[in-house]
């Protein structure tokens, strides 16, 4: 397939394999390198490009996935809004599965509850208007990647005065997390393979103060096989010379300044705000929630529900998964009680999520 199997040429990823292994003696001692992206968590694994690499090299899975960062508490609430008469909750499909404190939106839906699965915010813009009588929640979970088609359908709304559509939003921001990571003694990282989606919105300056003020070296890399072995190399020449600084492997789509549209958007219907992330608690400034000017569309002010107490299994180690201090094999639950068939924690569920891609791939 065209502009596909280029990026997987087998005697491409072999020649780069060879420059990976020759500028890891050259540096001689081992690297860890953290992606932050589930997209690549995934495309690692499934292309075993763990099996090429020296051994000297270790590829750590940070909060790249959106559904296994979202805490507990935004899925009890989404319950109990789910459970109002009138209410329709509409998420992407990723969500469903994800348990909760004691149960989850499938389980909801096969109670009775009206739950619907989208594939854009625009789908729950259009249930709202077939359907006046209902109150029509959107769940908005993810990154900068999909915070902008919120903030565009938010916009359709008011302008088409849809009153019987909301959201809620549980929006993420990476280079807050990032720093956070950085500044963990426990987390070894030498380098960060920065996301493609995310950075196709914020551009790579977002990641300047990662070089500059933290001195660790930062490759945005796209998703194929060719390009995620390229990104590596390019972290290592760049550890090798100590010289720190943002690079664009991915330049077919990322820009420097990012998508200034995007960001525009984001900044009119959002504020920052701080967030709460599944296994690292709170980030200052690593949210969105709704500008006042659009809180008529904020679902977490005009309905006023309390969710259950929240709590988490006592086993799951996704919250140390996540931040890439333990692999999902270390876990007891791991492929015993957790399987994506009845999913434990989030990281088992998503399809970015890493246990998941362990399940699936193993090491590739």
């Amino acid at each position: 397939m065209k502009f596909i199997d280029e990026f997987r040429d087998g005697g491409i990823a072999h020649d780069l394999s060879i420059k990976i292994a020759a500028t890891m003696d050259r540096i001689g001692r081992p690297v860890s390198l953290m992606e932050v992206c589930g997209t690549h968590t995934m495309s690692i694994y499934r292309h075993g490009i763990k099996t090429i690499l020296p051994l000297s090299i270790k590829l750590l899975s940070g909060p790249g996935c959106p559904v296994c960062v979202t805490p507990n508490s935004y899925l009890d609430h989404a319950v109990a809004l789910a459970r109002q008469d009138t209410v329709t909750i509409a998420t992407f499909g990723d969500m469903l599965n994800v348990p909760g404190s004691s149960t989850s939106l499938a389980r909801e839906r096969a109670a009775g509850r009206d739950i619907r699965t989208v594939y854009s915010p625009l789908d729950a813009l259009t249930i709202a208007k077939n359907n006046p009588d209902k109150k029509v929640i959107f769940l908005a979970v993810g990154f900068e990647t999909t915070s902008p088609t919120i903030a565009g359908t938010i916009l359709e709304a008011r302008d088409q005065k849809v009153s019987n559509f909301f959201v809620s939003c549980a929006h993420k921001l990476i280079p807050p997390a990032m720093k956070l990571l950085v500044e963990d003694p426990d987390i070894p990282i030498d380098g960060f393979i920065c996301p493609a989606h995310v950075s196709a919105i914020i551009g790579s300056q977002a990641y300047e103060f990662l070089a500059k003020d933290y001195r660790k070296p930062c490759v945005i890399t796209g998703f194929e096989p060719l390009d995620i072995l390229q990104g590596i190399y390019m972290l290592l020449e760049q550890i090798l010379i100590k010289a720190p600084r943002v690079e664009i492997q991915y330049s077919r789509v990322v820009k420097q300044q990012g998508n200034t549209t995007a960001l525009n958007l984001i900044a009119k219907v959002f504020k920052k705000t701080d967030a709460v992330w599944r296994g690292i608690g709170t980030i200052p400034e690593s949210g969105l929630s709704l500008a006042p000017a659009y809180s008529p569309f904020d679902a977490d002010d005009v309905f006023r529900v309390t969710g259950e107490q929240e709590k988490e299994h006592p086993g799951c180690l996704c919250g140390e998964v996540i931040k890439g201090k333990r692999e999902p094999e270390t876990c007891s639950l791991f492929r015993t009680v957790c399987t994506p068939i009845s999913p434990v924690g989030p990281c088992m569920v998503s399809q970015e999520g890493t246990c998941a891609a362990h399940y699936k791939y193993g090491e590739g």
